[in-house]
C-alpha cells in the first residue's frame, strides 16, 4: 500500500517559498503532524511525505498512491482542495485533517472523501484499517490523546531542505485568547509528553537548530514551570548539542533559574505574544495575563536577553481599540521594549475562535468568498472590516510599522547592540534582514492585489 502525506503550498505566503529567497530558508519548518502520523503508520505502507513549501511536484508523473492524507491550516485550505480534486479524479481516496478541516468540517467534506477532526493520532489506525478493507468513513472524530502515546516523529522522511528541525513537547493552552484557535483544537488543559520521549526524539533530529512548536513551552502555573525546568535539566544532561527557539509567555522573564536552565539546554530565542501596546487592546483579545502585576515589559525583555536569549515580539494590528497611528505605535513599543525582532500581524478572524464568532455575528468577515478567500487568512493580509481602518489604511499602517522597525539604521543599532553584549549578532542580523526582505515582498503582493487602493 502506498501513502502520500502532503503539506500544501500557499503561493501568497512568499516567506514559505524557500526557493524564492535565500532568507526564507531560515523561516520554514517541517510539517510535524504528518511526520507523527507517519510514525503511527504500519510498515506495510510505503510512505512519502511531501512539503510543497520546498517545491511543487508533478503528481501525475509519480506512482499512483492508495491513499492521500492532507493537512492544512486555514490559509492552505484552497490549495488542499485543489490537490484533493487532482487525486480524486485519478480514483485515489483523499483524507484531510488539521485545524481547518476540524473547524470547517462541513466545507471540507465537500472536497475530500474523509475528514479527520481533532487530534488525528487517536483515529489514524482506524482510518488506515478502513482504507485497506474498502470502508473509509466520511468523518473520524479524533479526541485529545495522552501524549505518552505519541511516538517520535519520522524526521528521517524529510531530512533535507530545512535550516530548522521541529519538535512538540506540550499541547493545549490555558490562556484562551479570543483570536487563537489552539484551545478549540488542542484544549485548554496543558498536556505534556514524557521527558524521556522528548529527549529520544531530539536525538533523532539531524538539524542542529530546532523549533519547539509548542504554543506555550513553559506554561503559566508553578507546576508547568517546574515541568519545564525538569525538561531543561534532562536536555542539559543528555548533551544534545542543539540550539532551539520556542514560544512562551512573558512570565519566562520572572524566573532566573528557568532562564539559566533554558540557555544551558540550548535556548537561543523566544517568541512572545505582546499582542497590543495598550491595556485596552490586551483586554479586547483576552490577554489579561500580560496585564498582571503592572509588568514592565522593557525590564522583562532585558532579563531574558541578559541570558543571551533573543526575543521576538509579536503584535496584532486592527483591534477595535486601535486608532490611526497604530503602526507607528507598535514599532515604537517594540523598540521601547527592546525586542530583537518584531512580528506584526493583521487581526484575522480564524474559524473556531471567539473572534470569528463575534465578527461573523457582526457581519464583519470581509474576505468571505470561500474557499477561494481562505488563501488570505495567513495573518499577513487584511480579511475583516476593521473599526477604524479601511484595508488601504491598515496596509499603510503595517507598512509604516515595518519601515520604522526594519530600517537599515535600526537593524544596525540592534545588531551592534547584540555584538557589544555578545548576544548572537549573526542570528540577529540574519533574522532582521529576513523580516525586512519579507516586508518588501509583501508590499509587492499588496500592490499586485490592489490592497493599497482597497
Amino acid at each position: 500500500m502506498r501513502l502520500y502525506l502532503i503539506n500544501p503550498f500557499n503561493p501568497l505566503v512568499s516567506l514559505l517559498n524557500v526557493k524564492a529567497s535565500r532568507w526564507n530558508h531560515y523561516r520554514v519548518w517541517k510539517p510535524l503532524g504528518l511526520l507523527v502520523l507517519a510514525a503511527l503508520t504500519p510498515p506495510e505502507w510505503e510512505i512519502t511525505v511531501i512539503d510543497e513549501n520546498l517545491g511543487l511536484r508533478d503528481y501525475a508523473a509519480m506512482p499512483k498512491p492508495d491513499l492521500v492524507g492532507i493537512t492544512a491550516f486555514t490559509s492552505q485550505a484552497n490549495r488542499a482542495y485543489e490537490l484533493a480534486a487532482q487525486f480524486r479524479q485519478r480514483g485515489v481516496s483523499v483524507v484531510m485533517g488539521g485545524i481547518h478541516a476540524s473547524t470547517c468540517c462541513a466545507e471540507a467534506i465537500e472536497h475530500v472523501d474523509s475528514v479527520v477532526t481533532g487530534e488525528a493520532e487517536s483515529v489514524w489506525a482506524n482510518v488506515l484499517g478502513d482504507v485497506q478493507h474498502g470502508r473509509l468513513q466520511p468523518i473520524y472524530a479524533g479526541e485529545h490523546v495522552d501524549l505518552a502515546d505519541v511516538p517520535p516523529a519520522r524526521h528521517d522522511l524529510l531530512n533535507e531542505g530545512y535550516a530548522f528541525g521541529s519538535i512538540q513537547t506540550t499541547r493545549g493552552c490555558p490562556l484562551d485568547c479570543s483570536f487563537c484557535s489552539v484551545s478549540a483544537f488542542n484544549g485548554k488543559q496543558y498536556r505534556h509528553r514524557p521527558i524521556d520521549n522528548v529527549i529520544r526524539e531530539m536525538r533523532s533530529i539531524r538539524e542542529k537548530r530546532v523549533l519547539v512548536v509548542d504554543d506555550n513551552l513553559i506554561g503559566t502555573s508553578r507546576s508547568h514551570i517546574a515541568r519545564a525546568k525538569d525538561l531543561f535539566r534532562a536536555m542539559i544532561d543528555a548533551h544534545l548539542d542543539k540550539q532551539w527557539i520556542a514560544q512562551a509567555t512573558v512570565n519566562i522573564a520572572d524566573d532566573e533559574e528557568l532562564l539559566a536552565l533554558a540557555v544551558r539546554a540550548g535556548c537561543r530565542g523566544v517568541f512572545i505574544g505582546f499582542e497590543s501596546p495598550t491595556a485596552e487592546g490586551l483586554a479586547e483579545v483576552g490577554k489579561k495575563f500580560n496585564l498582571l502585576k503592572n509588568r514592565d515589559f522593557r525590564a522583562s525583555v532585558r532579563r531574558i536577553q541578559r541570558h543571551n536569549i533573543l526575543v521576538v515580539g509579536s503584535f496584532i494590528m486592527g483591534l477595535d481599540a486601535d486608532e490611526p497611528g497604530i503602526g507607528r505605535r507598535i514599532a515604537n513599543a517594540a523598540r521601547s521594549y527592546g525586542v530583537d525582532i518584531l512580528n506584526a500581524l493583521f487581526l484575522t478572524p480564524l474559524p473556531g475562535t471567539r473572534l470569528w464568532d463575534r465578527m461573523k455575528s457582526e457581519n464583519r468577515i470581509a474576505a468571505a468568498d470561500f474557499p477561494r478567500d481562505w488563501q488570505y487568512y495567513t495573518l499577513g493580509f487584511p480579511t475583516a472590516h476593521y473599526k477604524h481602518f479601511s484595508w488601504a489604511r491598515i496596509v499603510e499602517e503595517m507598512d509604516s510599522c515595518d519601515r520604522r522597525f526594519y530600517s537599515l539604521w535600526h537593524i544596525f543599532r540592534r545588531v551592534s547592540n547584540s555584538l557589544l553584549r555578545r548576544r548572537r549578532p549573526i542570528i540577529s542580523l540574519v533574522t532582521n534582514l529576513s523580516y525586512r526582505n519579507n516586508a518588501r515582498l509583501t508590499r509587492k503582493t499588496f500592490d499586485r492585489l490592489g490592497l493599497r487602493q482597497a
